[in-house]
């Protein structure tokens, strides 16, 4: 991996690493973590979690589970004897969908409750996706809980605009766009046709404008990616980012990096330039041969940049 500042808008990482070297793998005593079933104000959620100074806080996205991690667990070197606090948001992975709507400041509850059910204060928040949104509003509302945050193939401005105004973002954002037309008009019928497709092998196909090269991944990738998506919490989290005022992320104050592929089709480049008149201070890493799974596609690149190894 080598760096180049061609981009004084965002360092550029180049793609030297292997792509997708590591298998998602549910298996949490490899990584010494402990499986809890927390209470909260929306339902039991599942926390898998270990103890630790300098605890990291890991929020999946919309097709991810805790699991959806382990490969950037597998190129830190299960993030040294760091805490570690991985969470099944509500309705995603093992956790039961909520009582009620899905909403941006219920989740925020939820996390609140969770670190103090496994006893953990103040938190690194690490958010793919869906889960790096969640985790600006939580530096939002709990600024004394947060005390760095790192965002993934972070779903951000771009996307907020884009389920707020959807012809539009026909031209801005297609992949997004489409992907949460077909999952309204679906619903769970979706996941019987992805199966579908899976025992044909059409999988890829489906999958390929995620990552960048979706040939290349292990099995158990696509398979986490089948399993893990959830299509009314998808267009439920769409519903929010909509309603959401990105403005608000101008008063976050803790240390903020931002990592984008320069493939990503649920992203945009551009959201990194916009992180940044919102945020002005946050650190911005483009990754070349990177979709959307960052954290998956190019874990050992994610470590370095995040300061995991």
């Amino acid at each position: 991996m080598h760096a180049t500042d061609t981009d004084p808008r965002a360092r550029v990482v180049a793609a030297d690493d292997r792509y997708a070297p590591f298998p998602v793998r549910a298996t949490p005593g490899t990584w010494g973590l402990t499986r809890t079933v927390v209470s909260t104000p929306t339902g039991a959620v599942v926390v898998h979690h270990r103890a630790g100074p300098d605890p990291l806080l890991l929020l999946h996205g919309v097709a991810g589970s805790w699991s959806t991690w382990t490969p950037l667990l597998t190129a830190a070197g299960g993030v040294g004897g760091r805490g570690l606090v991985l969470v099944d948001l509500p309705g995603w992975g093992s956790s039961p969908a909520p009582d009620g709507p899905f909403g941006i400041d219920r989740v925020a509850g939820v996390l609140t409750a969770v670190c103090d059910a496994v006893g953990v204060g103040t938190v690194d928040v690490v958010g793919h996706s869906m889960g790096a949104f969640v985790g600006m509003h939580l530096a939002v509302v709990a600024p004394e809980r947060v005390r760095s945050l790192a965002l993934v193939s972070g779903t951000t401005v771009a996307t907020s605009r884009a389920a707020r105004h959807p012809l539009r973002a026909l031209r801005s954002l297609p992949a997004f766009t489409l992907l949460r037309a077909g999952l309204t008009v679906t619903g769970a019928a979706a996941l019987p046709v992805l199966r579908g497709l899976d025992r044909i092998g059409l999988l890829p196909l489906l999958a390929a404008p995620v990552f960048t090269h979706v040939r290349r991944l292990d099995r158990s990738v696509l398979d986490a990616f089948v399993d893990e998506l959830r299509p009314e919490r998808f267009t439920d989290a769409a519903r929010a980012a909509a309603a959401y005022d990105v403005d608000r992320w101008r008063g976050i104050t803790c240390p903020v990096t931002a990592i984008a592929g320069r493939d990503d089709v649920f992203a945009r480049v551009s959201d990194l330039d916009a992180l940044r008149s919102l945020i002005p201070r946050t650190r911005t890493v483009l990754l070349d041969d990177c979709g959307h799974f960052a954290h998956v596609e190019r874990p050992d690149a994610v470590a370095r940049v995040l300061g995991l190894v």
